[in-house]
């Protein structure tokens, strides 16, 4: 592995010697670039800073704050996380996944493991990432289409069009200005909000 295409790999974790042992499987894996964060305290604008591609949290008996701070960052982040702690409830694990964390390793970790869970973690996270592509272009296409039938209804009462003319005239007039007919309805909806 090459050290540009190496990602940049951010840990968490306040002990210095678990770090000192994840850092030294990462190096071994191939990973160059590791930065260890070890103060909790505005953990995501230190996160920010290092801007990196893979986040790996280590706690060891994590309390309900501190996880909920992690879930905070990963819901803030948008990076593939790696949370390793000691021990668990299904309650935390449930947490986890609802906050995007793409890998949640409850037995603690060891350095042979770190490569093939990293690897399932940026797999995960990308799997998930397209899930949500998809569900917000869904999402802002059923947005579009309503938008689309509000001003259709106002173009066939003001201009007196049928359903087919109104669309044709929203088609027209979004290939004219080169924008899309969402937005040229949208203007429409706005402009008769304001002429009422």
């Amino acid at each position: 592995m090459s050290a540009e295409q190496s990602p940049k790999i951010v840990i968490v974790d306040e002990s210095p010697v678990r770090a000192a042992i994840l850092e030294e499987g990462l190096r071994e894996a191939g990973f160059t670039e590791v930065v260890h964060i070890r103060e909790m305290q505005s953990l995501l604008a230190r996160i920010y800073a290092v801007d990196p591609d893979i986040i790996l949290i280590d706690l060891e008996n994590p309390s309900r704050d501190v996880l909920e701070q992690m879930f905070q960052v990963s819901r803030a982040v948008r990076r593939p996380i790696a949370m390793f702690v000691d021990q668990s409830d299904s309650a935390s694990i449930q947490a986890s996944v609802e906050a995007g964390v793409s890998a949640y390793i409850v037995d603690g970790l060891k350095k042979e493991r770190i490569k093939p869970i990293l690897d399932l973690c940026v797999s995960r996270f990308n799997a998930f990432a397209k899930l949500q592509e998809e569900l917000e272009r869904t999402r802002s296409q059923l947005e579009d289409r309503k938008i689309i039938e509000r001003a259709k209804g106002i173009l066939m009462k003001v201009k007196g069009l049928t359903e087919d003319e109104a669309y044709v005239l929203l088609r027209s007039t979004a290939m004219r200005e080169k924008k899309k007919i969402g937005e040229i309805a949208q203007s429409i909806i706005t402009a008769s909000e304001m002429l009422k």
